[in-house]
């Protein structure tokens, strides 16, 4: 029996792991990317790099991390790469980012001053947006063709 090109792709491409392995992957990578992020904001927050700039740079850093190890080990069963998951993984993080900073900005202006007020901005920005790239992740923008 001959596969035909669809029938080939189709067994080329594995499919995705069930919902639950899947939010385990994305918490295990989601726990590295956040010490990337962390780490290079702290360092960058110790090199006296202003705030918002440091959160900025180490969210991007974090995510970009985050895309492509869930790329490659969370959701598996979505099609590779195109203009379509490309432009959708651009348009995700564009408004994460916008959710990360802003949450964070707005953190540290509504919590009282004390030691750990950097550091809990930090974590209500970086939930906020971890659940919202989880959401999209597996349903737009790694979604998987229901042939």
């Amino acid at each position: 029996m001959v596969a035909t090109d669809s029938q080939a792709g189709e067994a080329a491409r594995p499919s995705s792991p069930g919902l639950l392995a899947q939010i385990a992957r994305f918490v295990l990578i989601g726990g590295f990317c956040a010490l990337v992020d962390s780490g290079l904001y702290w360092l960058l927050l110790q090199a006296g790099t202003w705030v918002h700039l440091a959160k900025a740079i180490s969210f991007i850093a974090g995510t970009t991390t985050a895309y492509f190890l869930n790329r490659r080990f969370t959701f598996t069963g979505a099609q590779k790469g195109g203009a379509g998951q490309v432009g959708g993984f651009v348009l995700l993080y564009t408004v994460t980012f916008f959710v990360n900073v802003g949450t964070n900005a707005l953190a540290l202006s509504l919590l009282p001053d004390f030691t750990w007020r950097v550091a809990l901005s930090w974590i209500i920005a970086q939930g906020t947006a971890t659940t919202i790239n989880f959401v999209m992740l597996k349903w737009v923008v790694f979604r998987e063709s229901r042939d």
